[in-house]
């Protein structure tokens, strides 16, 4: 996948960084179909929860090679 192998040449704060992007994506995300406007952006809630998932193993991984 292209997003993991980018996410595999990051560094631990750079990581830091875009799992706070995803995050506010994923608030944004929520607000709009709570408010019923988000009809064509279900997919992206997913798509954005896995992104979090991927970036947080990828952190973990990092941790755990220091260690």
């Amino acid at each position: 996948m292209k997003i993991t192998s980018e996410l595999k040449a990051l560094s631990a704060a750079e990581l830091q960084n875009r799992l706070q992007e995803f995050k506010k994506e994923l608030l944004k995300l929520k607000v709009e179909v709570g408010a019923g406007t988000g009809t064509a952006s279900s997919g992206k809630v997913k798509r954005t929860k896995k992104n979090i998932a991927r970036v947080l193993t990828m952190l973990k991984q990092k941790e755990a090679s220091n260690k």
